[in-house]
């Protein structure tokens, strides 16, 4: 879940670049991006954008975090000064 940026044009960028190299992340089933809507009123939310990365275990996103793959992801946004919360759960059936 990324924070609201200062410059959206340069985190747009950036994240189009995380986006893209996240999706060669070792053993990753699914990806989902989001931007987020603003409250009713029109004013921002407490997050701008979301990626969800998807794994068969805790093991293989674990794994996959440690690569070089992430480097090249996290390193994309921190040229666009992006403050994130990264999270690890499980997705339960509905």
């Amino acid at each position: 879940m990324f924070d609201n940026p200062a410059s959206p044009d340069d985190f747009e960028r950036a994240y189009a670049d995380a986006k893209a190299a996240a999706k060669s992340f070792p053993k990753l089933q699914r990806l989902e991006s989001a931007k987020v809507w603003p409250k009713e009123d029109g004013t921002a939310t407490p997050a701008y954008r979301t990626l969800d990365l998807y794994f068969d275990s805790y093991d293989d996103a674990s794994a996959a975090v440690a690569t070089p793959v992430a480097a090249e992801v996290f390193g994309a946004l921190a040229g666009a000064n992006a403050t994130f919360t990264g999270l690890f759960s499980d997705v339960e059936p509905s």
